[in-house]
């Protein structure tokens, strides 16, 4: 049995986790800019994703820490349809 390894300093798996989620409105409206900005300044990823309207905004981000991710959204809305999937391991069962 091989063990494939990554090193995640060189590729496209630099960021583990693909995160995805909805956030819906909980008592102010929803700015999808806002949201961007806030992540694309305090979290460390890739392939960001904010879309929506001020009732619900759709984030998808890659990053090491999704829990941090979790936790701002949480913070701004409801959250919900919660998806987190490890790039490196889907990577690694296709190519066996």
């Amino acid at each position: 049995m091989s063990i494939n390894s990554i090193d995640a300093e060189d590729d496209q798996f630099a960021y583990r986790y693909d995160t995805q989620m909805l956030i819906d409105r909980r008592d102010e409206d929803l700015d999808e800019d806002a949201i961007a900005d806030y992540i694309t300044e305090h979290f460390e990823g890739n392939s960001l994703i904010a879309a929506g309207d001020e009732d619900m905004i759709k984030v998808h981000f890659h990053t090491n820490e999704p829990w941090k991710l979790l936790e701002y959204c949480n913070s701004i809305g409801e959250i919900y349809d919660i998806v987190i999937e490890d790039m490196i391991r889907q990577a690694n069962g296709q190519q066996g």
